[in-house]
């Protein structure tokens, strides 16, 4: 028997609203507000609702799919917190062979099991999210934040967020073969953008991509015939890689806005 598709926690929280939302104000619901904000992460948020640790407005409230707002007078543990969030960024060195899920059934582990371990103390109780998606063996930078919105400009196919790439292929790509990636290719699901490329040593190719379609740089390279060996990221936006492997360092306003040109939702 198949088993029943699990309803996104977006629609289930909006399924669950019953309020109209305050002119000027952002729906949310209460255990992201409580990640967003940096209170607690959303699972542990969860599990302190239910038990019944969180008051909003005066009341205990044990439903995480409680609508709130920024304004929401919230009581955890008997402490007042606030629900007022900024939009942080961090950058984050991805090592090889981890993946960016929540779970990794091979159990070689994940990004956010490598993440959690090196933040520092006022940055663990939030809730970050990847922006976009890095394969197993791919190296390099990634991006997380605690706004989904931020998610969702560096990743649209609108917004055409450069992400430079430096791949280790088989053979030596000769300019010609560089200038086919540059005009665009056609692929099975269509055809890509026009892409940087150029050589950096005889078996290296830089390649700077504004999408980000599923395996695309190991497509793109395989259909000139050069399959990549390895495959590291180098800069997202105008933001370079500058920490070591497995390291992150959070980001500043001015990255944020210039580097990644994402300005709306700032506080």
């Amino acid at each position: 028997m198949a088993r029943k598709p699990r309803t996104p926690r977006w629609l289930e929280a909006a399924r669950r609203r019953t309020e109209p939302v305050l002119e000027g104000s952002r729906a949310d619901w209460l255990s992201r507000a409580l990640g967003r904000a940096g209170v607690m992460p959303r699972a542990e948020a969860e599990g302190a609702i239910r038990e019944g640790r969180v008051e909003v407005d005066g009341r205990v409230e044990r439903d995480p799919f409680a609508q709130v707002h920024a304004g929401s007078a919230v009581r955890v543990d008997g402490q007042p917190r606030t629900l007022e969030a900024r939009t942080l960024a961090l950058m984050f060195h991805k090592p090889a062979g981890v993946v960016v899920h929540g779970s990794d059934p091979e159990g070689i582990g994940t990004v956010f099991e490598r993440l959690r371990p090196v933040l520092s103390p006022e940055l663990r109780g939030y809730e970050w999210y990847a922006v976009g998606r890095l394969d197993r063996d791919t190296t390099g930078l990634l991006l997380f934040t605690n706004e989904e919105r931020l998610v969702a400009h560096a990743t649209s196919p609108q917004t055409h967020v450069p992400k430079r790439y430096v791949a280790e292929v088989e053979g030596s790509p000769l300019d010609a073969v560089l200038q086919k990636l540059r005009e665009g290719l056609v692929l099975e699901d269509g055809p890509t953008r026009p892409a940087g490329a150029r050589l950096l040593a005889p078996s290296h190719v830089e390649l700077v991509l504004t999408e980000g379609r599923h395996h695309q740089v190991k497509r793109m390279l395989a259909a000139v015939g050069h399959p990549v060996r390895t495959l590291h990221r180098e800069a997202v936006g105008a933001l370079v890689l500058d920490v070591p492997e497995g390291a992150c360092r959070l980001l500043t306003d001015d990255e944020v806005e210039r580097g990644l040109g994402f300005l709306e939702g700032r506080r």
